[in-house]
C-alpha cells in the first residue's frame, strides 16, 4: 500500500494559519498529523512527537495554573491540570483549530467514530506541540499552548471534578443507585459525528447531551443533572 502523500503548499499554509505557527522545518508539521495507519516511512508518524508534546503541555499548563491561580491549593490545581490535559480538552482544541481536515490517517482509521477517533484528534494536538517545540522553541511552544488553553484554564468550570465522577457519586450517596447512559441518536459523516446521549438515574428527571464524541455527551448530560439539582451552580449564578 502506497504511503499518504505530505500536504502541498496551500493546505500547508493554512494549517500553519490555523495553528498560528510557521515551521522552519516542514517535514515536522508533516509528521505530526501522520497516523501511523497512513503508512509513512517508517519513524515518519505522530507517536514518538506525541510522547514529547503530552510532556511539554503538562510543564506548560502547569506554569500558567500557578501563575493564574496563586491562592489554589495543590489539589485544586491537580483537577484543573488534569481536565486541560485530558484527551477531551486536546480533541476540543483540535476542532477548534479545524485539524481534522489535515490529518492523514489510512482508510480503516477514516472510518472510526466515538472515542478512537477522539484519541486521534487529541495525539495530533500532543504531536504539533512537540513539532513546534522542535522547531522554535520552548517559548513558541507555550505560545500556541497559551493561545489555546488560558481561557479553558480561566473557565468556571474549571476547577470542577469530572461530571460522570461527580454524578455516580452524588447518585450512589441520595439514591443508593448508579446512573446509565443510553445513546439516543448518532448522526454527521465519519469525520464529524454527534453522540446524543441521555443519562437516568431512578428516582431523578433524566437529561441529555449532544457532543461529538460519545464520552463528551456524556459529560454534557452528567453536568446539566449536577446543575439542575443543585451540586453544581448553574453557569449564570
Amino acid at each position: 500500500m502506497k504511503s499518504a502523500k505530505p500536504l502541498n503548499e496551500e493546505n500547508r499554509g493554512r494549517l500553519e494559519a490555523a495553528i498560528g505557527y510557521a515551521f522552519t522545518n516542514k517535514e515536522r508539521l508533516d509528521r505530526a498529523i501522520t497516523h501511523a495507519s497512513a503508512r509513512p516511512a517508517k519513524g515518519s508518524n505522530y507517536e514518538r512527537l506525541e510522547f514529547l508534546g503530552d510532556r511539554v503541555l503538562g510543564l506548560c499548563v502547569a506554569e500558567m495554573l500557578f501563575q493564574t491561580f496563586r491562592e489554589a491549593s495543590e489539589g485544586e490545581l491537580s483537577v484543573r491540570l488534569n481536565q486541560l490535559v485530558s484527551a477531551e480538552s486536546c480533541a476540543s482544541v483540535s476542532d477548534d483549530l479545524g485539524l481534522h481536515q489535515f490529518i492523514r490517517t489510512g482508510s480503516d482509521v477514516k472510518k472510526l467514530t466515538g472515542k478512537p477517533m477522539m484519541n486521534v484528534r487529541a495525539d495530533v494536538v500532543e504531536a504539533l506541540i512537540a513539532a513546534i517545540y522542535l522547531d522554535g522553541g520552548l517559548e513558541a511552544a507555550r505560545g500556541f499552548i497559551l493561545r489555546n488553553w488560558q481561557k479553558r484554564a480561566r473557565s468556571e468550570h474549571g476547577g470542577r471534578r469530572d461530571a460522570k465522577t461527580e454524578l455516580q457519586e452524588w447518585a450512589h450517596a441520595n439514591f443508593a443507585t448508579t446512573p446509565v447512559y443510553r445513546i439516543d441518536d448518532r448522526s454527521g459523516p465519519d469525520h464529524d459525528p454527534r453522540f446524543t446521549v441521555t443519562v437516568e438515574i431512578a428516582g431523578v428527571a433524566p437529561a441529555t447531551g449532544t457532543e461529538r464524541s460519545k464520552r463528551a455527551a456524556e459529560q454534557v448530560a452528567a453536568t446539566r443533572v449536577l446543575e439542575r439539582e443543585g451540586v453544581w451552580p448553574k453557569p449564570s449564578e
